[in-house]
């Protein structure tokens, strides 16, 4: 078998740290570096402090054979990378003529004039390998040392990501000829991580050694990540395969998608393929699951609209919630979620229409309906179905989990409807 080869991206920027910009570069990486078969293992985040740097280079130095650096290329003092890799490497900077002439021409083709500052930039540390920047002014700069690889890159999302694609990439690829990563992703959702790792737990255990399983929860769902590594991708692929299909007898019914599918393209599809269609009645979710669905193009083919009921008002002139309804069970209550799903299937002439309704916090519980006390409901040719949540956690993630909960009661509903016709 290949050798492993192991990367560590290290993001440089107080801006990070203070919290003010969010680090989507190395999730973006870590994806482009295991798709090509060099598996992330380390990330780093590192203010503007040479020594914090300097200390960084040095400990991924012990642990992987590929550093990619973004951050601290630009032209002000507080952007420090180029002259910590001097230090680091024992070198200078020097003006690097080719990237001299592209910043000069990057400028002269916008009619922009160049600063100092602007010529800086091009210098280099004379052991680095120039990158052209062709989307930027800021160079991307490559080193070796002791059998590893530096790659510096700008912080910028839009300049870094096309430096990889076109640069970086293609010259690891070359250098690195090793082992084949493969990912599958079985997605779950209505049952706990703990409950889920217990029901699997004899399968799991018999996965060979080359192939490992993650547990990734995230607001009500519950992904399972299988990695399998190896040389072979045809073999690698088919082994995935198989698993996947020895796993599902044990959890299928809480299973909704694979890889990138999500619960709202996953019912655009089912939508699609029976010709029917969807609304929605939303109280407590305030239009988010509308536009969660409205997110994805295509929407229109089968989504027909909303009717964000936040007041009884509405619910009783525009869903023909029933005065008696709410005065008898209150909004919050499962009689007012199927009124809400039936008064808007009608209203809006769809085929399926899920409502929410509850008390998503932090104010507005009672004793007798604490916050992230949630009805929802799904009306469908067939009958009304219901489910009442008990959430805990913040007013964001009540929301979003009221959406994932009332989507796949809408997913179940829409399966369970046309199986009964067959």
């Amino acid at each position: 078998m290949n050798e492993l080869i192991k990367a560590e991206v290290i993001t440089i920027g107080d801006e990070i740290l203070f919290g003010q910009i969010t680090d989507t570069n190395t999730q973006w990486i870590g994806a482009q570096l295991t798709d090509m078969g060099i598996r992330p293992s380390w990330k780093t985040s590192v203010g503007d402090n040479k020594q914090d740097i300097l200390n960084a280079f040095s400990e991924a130095s012990k642990r992987v054979r590929v550093v990619i650096v973004t951050g601290g290329l630009g032209p002000t003092k507080d952007d420090i990378t180029k002259y910590t890799f001097c230090e680091y490497f024992g070198s200078e900077l020097k003006i690097h003529e080719e990237a001299l002439a592209f910043i000069t021409d990057f400028f002269e083709k916008r009619g922009r004039a160049m600063t100092a500052l602007n010529t800086q930039q091009a210098a280099l540390p004379t052991n680095a390998t120039y990158i052209p920047n062709r989307w930027g002014t800021a160079p991307g700069m490559w080193f070796e040392k002791d059998d590893i690889i530096y790659v510096s890159l700008p912080g910028v999302p839009y300049e870094m990501k096309n430096l990889m694609e076109h640069e970086i990439l293609p010259r690891l690829k070359e250098r690195f000829r090793g082992n084949i990563i493969k990912h599958k992703v079985v997605k779950t959702i209505g049952i706990g991580e703990s409950f889920l790792a217990e029901k699997i737990s004899d399968w799991e255990d018999s996965l060979p050694s080359h192939i490992k399983l993650a547990y990734l929860p995230h607001f009500g769902q519950v992904r399972l990540r299988l990695t399998a590594t190896g040389s072979d991708e045809t073999r690698l692929d088919h082994e995935l395969e198989e698993l996947v299909a020895s796993l599902l007898p044990y959890i299928e019914t809480y299973v909704f998608g694979f890889d990138q599918d999500e619960m709202e393209t996953v019912i655009g599809k089912l939508l699609y393929e029976q010709q029917a269609t969807m609304g929605i009645a939303e109280s407590c979710t305030g239009g988010f699951i509308s536009h969660r669905i409205t997110a994805n193009s295509g929407s229109s083919l089968f989504f027909k609209g909303a009717v964000v009921s936040y007041s009884n008002d509405v619910k009783r002139t525009q869903l023909s919630v029933k005065e008696e309804t709410l005065q008898a069970f209150g909004a919050v209550s499962e009689q007012t979620a199927i009124e809400m799903a039936e008064g808007a299937r009608e209203a809006l002439g769809a085929t399926f229409a899920i409502a929410t309704t509850g008390i998503a916090g932090p104010d507005g519980g009672t004793e007798e309906k604490p916050v992230g006390t949630i009805w929802v409901a799904c009306a469908s040719p067939s009958g009304t179905k219901t489910q009442l949540l008990q959430l805990k956690s913040s007013r964001k993630i009540n929301i979003e989990m009221t959406s994932s909960y009332a989507l796949n009661l809408l997913r179940k509903s829409i399966i369970d409807h046309y199986q009964a016709l067959v």
